[in-house]
């Protein structure tokens, strides 16, 4: 008697071995599954630690050349022999430098931190280093976090109190948020800073002689407190303290400035008060004064945590002596949103589990797909608990892996379960031996098939930038999940089916449930009354039983006939047309068709070209409009006209397509800000100084599901037209959020030389040229710097002030008091510091006659006298235009041209006209310009992404090879997934879907590990059959089977991994399919609620769509080709073999 070909695993046979110990696992990867769940912090978007080291410097009252000049220069010759450095860019603006040191991914964050900070701390122990207030200027080093570039949430303040009862109010508000662990820091907006001002009147301080030094230095000595040692008296030792700091600012009146010809005291030549600085930032909401807090989160901080205390906090106002009548409002606050999209994605999941258990019933029948609907939930629990000890955050990129995964994980319990249902159905093995020797056969495979899907993976690994660190989370988690889904069919299915499987379906008697009614109906009906999550457990307990009535009389009876009459008719005409394709010439036939199939989608993809988009185009949660005035307005006039915009942007929100009148169906909240705080993210890089002349108006949505089906873009489009040519001569940009990490605009032309005055001619010479071209989609073209400050330059006579005895320095220092102020002390009061600051009063702060006539008195050091000597008569002025900012990258200097796109236009089409254009602009010599911004990303990612697509391809292919031992079948299933491009690209065109190059690569590349599941299982169990019939006939290994014995084997392998091939492609499409199409289904408020919320679309399908339906399209075609081509080909090989042979 031959024996047996009988393949074993000793995992699986442990398991099955020892089923106590595996309970005990699986409950333990359970219970902390279950645990991490709950416990992982919740983002929109993953915590990214990009590696970049940002230096930012301020340095008061200078111009950008200045700072450029003084700070930026000498910091970046020394930053640029840095080790890992990958680019340099700065922005030198009046009073700021920020400096963007970029590092490659071979040094950690803390390294390149350390780094940067030595070789600025070297630069700023040298002589010429700048000094402001008696201290060397001290450059900030530190790293940015992508969840840190804007505030978690804001709250507003509206009351009718004094500005300093409500500066009070918000910064106890302030202190109690920034005490939260989660909470990085908390700015007001809309409020400045207190400070006790010495108002100085010029011609009183000119009549009694005295100089600025002389209050300053009255001021400094006066405001102190001195410990003067110890005494001991009568056996005691007392400490000496003289209490000169003062307790009320009342007290400066009485210091003594001079006393040359009697006493002259502050008041009697200043005002003294404690007051608001000068205005730099306004904030209102919905057009009404407020006072802003903007909360930021701390990288790595559970974000729903931090905004439930927020909320705590404020609902227990009254506990902080906060009036009840001040109106506080929490507003653009991102929890809301992170937790609609968590919401989403998990109800996807529930519906997709739903979803994929459905069919896996009507194929393996009710108990047989609880086995494989096991390895669901344990699967996503034990990648739960991995990803929680790694550390990483519940967000969007991490869920959709889980989705993406949801119909993948079950591909491995399948072909388990399967396989020894088949042994116990047709060879009548007991449940045991069908477990041991079904998962001997295909464990190697499935071990095989799922690595190649990850390998797929590995090379996302080496995407670099932010993209990357943005991405990378993504194949991370479907690697996890697979790879759990491994461990779960190998390890706990094996057990289970050993212990439980059935091939016949067991009849659940009335009797039975007829109990099991009564019991969970009881427990259910009392549950129901009871609130919250009860009541949904208590709905829950009601469905059970009523599904299992359904099951008993309905679906039982329509499964019992899809296994019974359905299946076996498809196993049958199967078996027929796969004899009819393996006949004669036809496998050539039919593999040549297909190759003609993926040109002609190649000719039509060319003919028929889809829009090209870089990211998906998004139903924007926030609508943002930034205005900007020339450099050197007012404040107070930018106010005045964003007040003019707010009631434009009211007008279009309360038309009737996006109102009733009194509820905007999209509009959620709105907060105004100018000045501080009104700044683009993606052309400020980080400024936090004064803007006086910017404004920006931010528009929060509802939910998706509350918008009435209308478009939030629609919004965004109707704006821009509203907006479009009223206000002439500001910059005017209509945006929305970004669905990732910052890219830059569309259109972003980086224009580079020396000449910096020249390259912004330039620049404006190319804004004219395409505004002439009128080229459709281009909201407005902006240049982000420009000569337009104005200024005044002051000569210093040098000859007559240097016979005179005076310096640059001092005549500079006297005008910077006068205008800016200096800081004479610090004035105390309820644990706060307050700067005490001396400047000339308001009436002659702003007055040419005043500041330029004012004298110089010091003491002559030759003779003794005091000297008074006009500045007018030492200076010459001319008025100047300084810079706004002047920008250097890779220490080049460069000015940007650039615009967003408008709402409707294809991004990619607008840059391409553009770019025809400017094919016809005339460039002089040693100046060039450049695309970057999204293009520039754009062609990053599509080029990383198609070396990581064939580096996947390679990959796969080493992992057959080892697998089969062999070259042919690891090249049939590379052939497959070439071929299965097909299916995408014929979606696309069919559909009219855009190829989004991050999402549809994405898709192709996890396409390319899915394909290749069936295709190692089929052949695997091929070359199994063919090994048993070899050894049947006593026809030794390396010859061929006769053709005729040959195709039956094929024909016999095919029509055993049918079931198994088109099940696991139905359930991985199936997982998909709520996400695709946007059906969102509130499992959580259904059975708590008995409230669906059902609604199609939302921004999780606007984002993840375009990936998913690639692998729906890729997968359908694929499932073909592995039933009818991958056989075909298989024969085509065998052939080949069998004739070279001859040959030889």
């Amino acid at each position: 008697m031959r024996k047996k070909n009988y393949r074993n695993f000793i995992i699986s046979n442990w398991a099955i071995n020892n089923k106590t110990v595996v309970y005990v696992i699986m409950s333990i990867f359970l219970i902390l599954g279950i645990s991490s769940y709950f416990t992982m912090p919740r983002e929109s978007f993953p915590e990214i630690n990009d590696t970049k080291v940002f230096v930012s410097t301020v340095y008061p009252g200078n111009t950008a050349e200045d700072i450029e000049r003084l700070i930026t220069v000498p910091l970046e010759d020394a930053l640029k022999s840095v080790k890992n450095l990958v680019e340099i860019k700065s922005t030198s603006s009046e009073d700021f430098s920020i400096i963007d040191v970029e590092f490659d991914e071979n040094i950690s964050i803390e390294d390149a931190k350390q780094k940067t900070k030595d070789l600025v701390d070297g630069v700023k122990t040298t002589a010429d280093w700048p000094v402001f207030n008696n201290a060397k200027i001290e450059p900030s080093i530190f790293e940015l976090d992508f969840s840190e570039l804007r505030p978690m949430l804001n709250i507003s303040l509206i009351g009718d109190y004094p500005i300093e009862k409500m500066k009070d109010y918000a910064e106890i508000l302030q202190n109690k948020i920034e005490q939260l662990s989660q909470v990085k820091e908390v700015n007001i907006r809309g409020i400045q800073p207190f400070e006790v001002e010495v108002a100085v009147d010029i011609y009183k301080m000119t009549a009694s002689k005295v100089s600025f030094n002389d209050i300053i230095n009255s001021i400094n000595k006066e405001n102190s407190t001195i410990s003067a040692g110890n005494i001991i008296s009568n056996n005691q030792r007392r400490n000496v303290r003289l209490i000169g700091e003062i307790k009320d600012p009342d007290e400066l009146n009485n210091i003594v400035v001079k006393t040359d010809k009697g006493p002259v005291y502050l008041n009697e030549i200043s005002d003294i008060s404690f007051k608001e600085k000068d205005k730099t930032s306004y904030a209102r909401s919905f057009g009404e004064k407020t006072i802003l807090l903007d909360v930021v989160k701390r990288g790595g901080k559970n974000l729903i945590i931090a905004s439930n205390e927020i909320k705590k906090i404020i609902d227990n106002s009254e506990k902080l002596n906060l009036p009840n009548n001040l109106k506080i409002t929490i507003t653009n606050d991102q929890s809301n949103i992170t937790l609609n999209q968590v919401s989403d994605l998990v109800n996807n999941i529930i519906f997709g589990i739903i979803l994929v258990v459905s069919v896996l019933m009507f194929f393996l029948g009710f108990r047989n797909s609880l086995f494989v609907g096991f390895a669901i939930p344990m699967s996503m629990f034990m990648s739960f608990m991995i990803m929680s000890f790694m550390g990483y955050t519940m967000n969007t990129m991490v869920l959709f892996g889980l989705v993406m995964g949801l119909g993948m994980l079950v591909d491995n319990g399948i072909v388990v379960v399967e396989n020894v249902y088949r042994l116990m159905e047709k060879e009548g093995l007991n449940r045991i031996e069908a477990a041991k020797k079904g998962i001997g056969e295909i464990a190697f495979p499935i071990i095989i098939s799922t690595a190649t899907t990850i390998a797929a993976f590995i090379p996302l690994g080496a995407w670099p930038g932010l993209m990357g660190e943005f991405m990378i989370y993504f194949p991370i988690t479907l690697s996890v999940v697979l790879g759990s889904s491994l461990i779960v069919a190998i390890f706990f299915n094996s057990m289970l089916v050993s212990q439980f499987m059935e091939t016949s379906e067991r009849e659940i008697g009335l009797k039975k449930l007829w109990k099991l009614t009564l019991i969970l109906g009881l427990i259910g009906i009392i549950l129901i009354f009871s609130p919250g999550k009860l009541r949904g457990l208590g709905s829950l307990m009601l469905l059970i039983p009523l599904l299992f009535w359904i099951y008993k009389f309905v679906i039982k009876k329509l499964a019992l006939k899809f296994q019974k009459t359905f299946l076996v008719w498809l196993e049958e005409n199967y078996r027929k047309f796969l004899s009819f394709a393996l006949n004669g010439i036809k496998p050539y036939v039919f593999l040549f068709s297909t190759f003609l199939l993926l040109f002609l989608s190649l000719i039509l993809f060319v003919l028929f070209p889809p829009k090209i988009e870089f990211f998906p185009n998004n139903d924007p949660l926030q609508i943002m409009i930034y205005m900007e005035y020339p450099e050197g307005t007012a404040i107070n006039k930018t106010n005045l006209t964003a007040k003019k915009i707010e009631k434009e942007v009211f007008k279009v929100m309360e038309r009737p397509k996006f109102s009733n009148g009194k509820v905007n169906f999209l509009v959620d909240s709105n907060v105004s800000q100018v000045g501080e705080g009104a700044g683009n993210p993606e052309t400020d890089n980080g400024n936090t100084n004064e803007m006086p002349n910017k404004a920006k108006i931010t528009l929060s949505m509802k939910e998706y599901k509350f918008r009435n089906g209308i478009s939030s873009e629609e919004l965004r489009m109707e704006i821009q037209k509203q907006l479009i040519g009223k206000f002439p001569g500001i910059s005017l940009s209509v945006e929305k959020d970004a669905k990732g990490p910052p890219a830059g605009y569309p259109i972003t032309i980086e224009i580079t030389g020396n000449d910096y005055l020249r390259l912004i001619n330039i620049a404006k010479k190319m804004k004219d040229f395409l505004n002439k071209e009128n080229i459709n989609g281009v909201e407005e073209l902006k240049i982000d710097v420009n000569k337009n400050k104005p200024g005044l330059k002051l000569i210093v006579d040098r000859k007559k002030a240097g016979e005179l005895g005076i310096s640059a320095s001092q005549i500079g220092q006297v005008l910077r008091t006068s205008l800016f102020g200096s800081k004479a002390g610090v004035f105390r009061k309820d644990g706060e510091d307050y700067d005490i600051n001396v400047r000339f009063n308001k009436n002659y702060r702003y007055d040419n006659n005043a500041l330029f006539n004012q004298n110089i008195i010091f003491r002559d050091q030759s003779s003794g006298k005091i000297k008074e000597i006009p500045i007018s008569a030492l200076v010459t002025k001319e008025n100047s235009a300084s810079f706004s900012a002047i920008k250097h990258r890779k220490m080049q200097r460069v000015v940007t041209l650039y615009s967003s796109v408008l709402a409707g236009y294809n991004a990619n089409d607008v840059v391409n006209k553009v770019k025809k254009s400017l094919d016809n602009f005339s460039l002089p010599n040693n100046i060039e310009y450049k695309f970057s911004g999204e293009i520039e990303e754009q062609e990053k990612n599509m080029t990383f992404l198609s070396k990581a697509l064939l580096s996947a391809l390679g990959l796969i292919l080493i992992l057959l090879v080892f697998q089969f031992n062999s070259i042919s079948k690891p090249l049939i299933i590379l052939l497959s997934i070439f071929l299965s491009f097909t299916g995408v690209l014929f979606g696309l065109i069919i559909f009219k879907m855009p190829f989004v190059i991050l999402m549809t690569m994405m898709g192709i590349i996890s396409l390319s590990g899915i394909v290749v599941n069936n295709g190692v299982v089929l052949l695997d169990y091929t070359q199994l059959l063919i090994d048993i019939k070899k050894e049947e006939l006593s026809i030794k290994k390396q010859e061929t089977l006769p053709k005729k014995e040959l195709i039956n084997v094929i024909i016999d392998s095919g029509s055993a991994r049918l079931r198994p091939v088109i099940l696991t492609a139905i359930t991985t499409i199936l997982g998909l399919i709520p996400l695709s199409i946007g059906l969102n289904i509130d499992f959580f408020s259904l059975f708590t609620n008995w409230d669906s919320n059902i609604y199609i679309g939302g921004d999780n399908v606007m984002f993840w769509g375009p990936l998913a339906w690639t692998v729906i399209f890729g997968l359908s075609f694929a499932t073909f080709l592995t039933l009818i081509i991958v056989p075909s080909t298989f024969l085509i090989v065998q052939n080949l073999k069998y004739h070279f042979k001859k040959l030889l």
